[in-house]
């Protein structure tokens, strides 16, 4: 993981982007400087040849990096011949040819992307997932297809049958190929897309992403299809999702450290792909990003901090996965975000400390359609994908000057000083622009000490606050939010709490904040939830407020809480929670939402011997980094997952109460 910014930008710095700077800035991108505006309509060019991709590496990384020294940023491509860019939505032909002409890659077909976004206005009956964007399906644990629950957890899929008024167990099976070896890796995602269940993981043994396929049938049964493995680097974050699913097309962000690039044998470090068969080597992939896929901007590349962003679309329809990669050139520190037509990835690197007004960021944007890459030059950086939003032609960012990105544990660190980076979607160009002065805004700055930055675009609204646990220390109170239309010039509103911030969500079109208040993690008896109702309206103002007590957030990451509305102004929501009631039960916490007015409805409890389940001889992704709790609302009916427990409520009155549980723990297989 990258370290902490040995410098950080002062909140001056980060408005002074348009300052002229002397020195390193000899290169094209700095001496020219021209407005943000002048790129419109530009793009990045892609290397000319696999030949052109070598030299640039090679001039950039030098032929022997025990020997590397430090040198300011390399304009790789500037002395290069661009190849034409290749018209939406095909793909330069050169992308078949690089996975060694005449074959098909182990039945990977690489072709275009023909990605069609389901409708806002009526989003798939089968969502029971928390996403950022509609439309835009993004990988958990549990997903909805018809009638059937699916449940990815340890190393294994799961089926539960819903349909009329049944709750059963149907299938189970392994969540990795039959035959292969699973030790050290990782299977944390799943998604869902007409009868395929897709499971994202990541192996630190065979060092890449990999991409099980299974199929659902009529019945509920599970079987295994296919498993793909890709290199790349590890993907994890705390708080991202590295697959989405647009539709049938399934889109995955990896990237590629090329610390250890060596010219002489550059497929062994580049994104390839291969189709897993008892007996595979390393021999069996095939590159499926040639370097007429690769794109740079001149100025924005380290020997130090170098690394390549590889978005992969891969279309489920039919027979064959097909699929195309593209990628960027940039610095390591990354946070991206998947918006309907694109994918951000915003790489940033320490400041220059001789030069402390000079961009240290840049902001990508990778459409979905094929067309090439634009880029913006830019400073600070975001924390997480939450941290962005694209609409109305254009995208705004929270960043902070200390923000390191999103890559493992990077976004639970301090932010520093904070600024909203609004720019339109026109400015992009071919990564010589940078974002004028007047795109940033500053706001308010609270966020000195390591507390978690926690934010939200809600409507016309963004929401944000800090998780810190300690209250008000050495007279900066955390017990506070803000809020702030971020289209308009508009004061910041200060909302005054009783918590901290842990977690900001929607509640239809206005907010809720969810945070504890003990100042002594210690105490454990002084452990409370708050969930404070904000209305965003004329103005944003506190409505409502709910004190849960001896309790705890369990799960953080934005899938652990849904909100099902009933109406314009009434709906229930659910969240994981961790009681403090001796043996730390976990259940799942309701609340009913009556015109902002927050009041208990219950919850599902996991049973009363979890700790003394029987051994379910898990074997891999034995560590449930990505929470084993959801509130699940399903048409009429509420569910809670908790780990291997599927709790099913019903209403009594103006509560949820359990009506009946299914235990799917899997049996530990007895070796002989």
């Amino acid at each position: 993981m990258k370290s902490l910014f040995a410098a950080a930008l002062s909140a001056a710095a980060l408005l002074a982007l348009a300052a002229p700077t002397v020195g390193r800035a000899a290169t094209p991108a700095a001496a020219a400087r021209p407005p943000a505006a002048a790129a419109a309509g530009k793009t990045l060019k892609p290397f000319a040849s696999e030949r052109e991709f070598r030299r640039a590496m090679a001039r950039l990384l030098g032929s022997n990096a025990s020997r590397r020294h430090y040198a300011p940023p390399v304009p790789v491509a500037a002395d290069a011949p661009a190849a034409p860019a290749a018209p939406a939505p095909s793909v330069p032909a050169p992308l078949a040819a690089a996975a060694n002409k005449g074959t098909t890659l182990d039945r990977i077909q690489v072709t275009g992307s023909r990605i069609q976004s389901p409708s806002a206005e009526s989003p798939s009956a089968d969502t029971i997932t928390n996403v950022q964007t509609q439309g835009v399906d993004e990988g958990d644990i549990v997903k909805k297809q018809g009638d059937y629950l699916i449940v990815l957890r340890r190393g294994r899929l799961f089926s539960v049958d819903t349909g009329g008024d049944r709750l059963r167990a149907v299938s189970s099976i392994d969540a990795f190929a039959p035959g292969s070896d699973p030790s050290d890796t990782w299977y944390d995602e799943m998604l869902v897309a007409d009868g395929t269940v897709v499971v994202i993981g990541y192996s630190y043994d065979r060092g890449g992403t990999e991409i099980g396929l299974f199929d659902l049938q009529a019945d509920g049964g599970l079987r295994y299809r296919a498993t793909y493995q890709l290199r790349s680097s590890d993907y994890y974050s705390a708080r991202n999702y590295a697959s989405r699913l647009i539709g049938k097309t399934l889109i995955f962000y990896a990237p590629m450290s090329l610390e250890d690039y060596e010219t002489d044998r550059p497929d062994a470090r580049l994104p390839a792909l291969r189709h897993w068969r008892s007996g595979a080597t390393p021999a069996d992939f095939r590159r499926i990003l040639p370097a007429t896929a690769i794109y740079t901007a001149p100025g924005l590349l380290d020997p130090h901090d170098v690394a390549l962003h590889a978005v992969t679309q891969c279309e489920l329809g039919g027979p064959r996965m097909r699929c195309r990669s593209s990628a960027v050139l940039g610095a390591d520190s990354r946070t991206f975000y998947v918006s309907e037509d694109a994918v951000y990835v915003w790489t940033s690197r320490d400041p220059d400390p001789d030069h402390p007004g000079r961009p240290n960021a840049a902001v990508f944007r990778m459409p979905l359609d094929g067309r090439p890459p634009s880029a913006l030059r830019a400073s600070g950086s975001p924390v997480d994908q939450m941290s962005f939003l694209q609409r109305d032609g254009w995208l705004n960012v929270l960043v902070g000057n200390d923000a390191e990105g999103e890559a493992m544990w990077a976004s639970r660190t301090r932010t520093g000083d904070l600024a909203l980076l609004r720019v339109r979607l026109s400015e992009f160009g071919d990564g010589r622009g940078i974002a004028h002065r007047a795109a940033y805004r500053p706001l308010p700055q609270a966020n000195i000490y390591d507390y978690d930055l926690h934010a939200r675009f809600i409507g016309d609204w963004l929401v944000f606050g800090f998780g810190g646990d300690w209250g008000d220390k050495d007279g900066v109170d955390v017990k506070r939010a803000f809020a702030l239309r971020y289209a308009r010039r508009e004061p910041v509103s200060t909302l005054r709490l009783a918590h901290a911030v842990e977690r900001v969500d929607a509640l239809g079109p206005d907010a809720i904040l969810i945070g504890t208040d003990r100042d002594d993690e210690e105490q454990v008896s002084t452990r409370a939830l708050h969930f404070t109702s904000l209305r965003l309206g004329a103005a944003a103002r506190v409505a409502g407020h709910h004190l849960q007590t001896g309790a705890t957030q369990s799960e953080d990451r934005t899938h652990g809480f849904f909100y099902r509305p009933e109406d314009a102004d009434n709906g229930l929501l659910g969240l994981p929670v961790i009681a403090d009631d001796g043996d730390g039960g976990a259940r799942v916490l309701f609340l009913r939402n009556r015109r902002l007015d927050l009041s208990a409805a219950g919850a599902l409890a996991s049973s009363a011997d979890a700790g003394q389940r029987r051994d379910d001889g898990c074997v891999v992704s034995c560590v449930d980094w990505y929470g084993d709790a959801r509130p699940i609302f399903a048409g009429q009916r509420v569910y809670a997952l908790l780990g291997y427990e599927l709790v099913e409520g019903r209403r009594d009155g103006g509560r949820i109460v359990e009506r009946r549980r299914l235990d799917f723990t899997p049996r530990a297989k007895v070796s002989r």
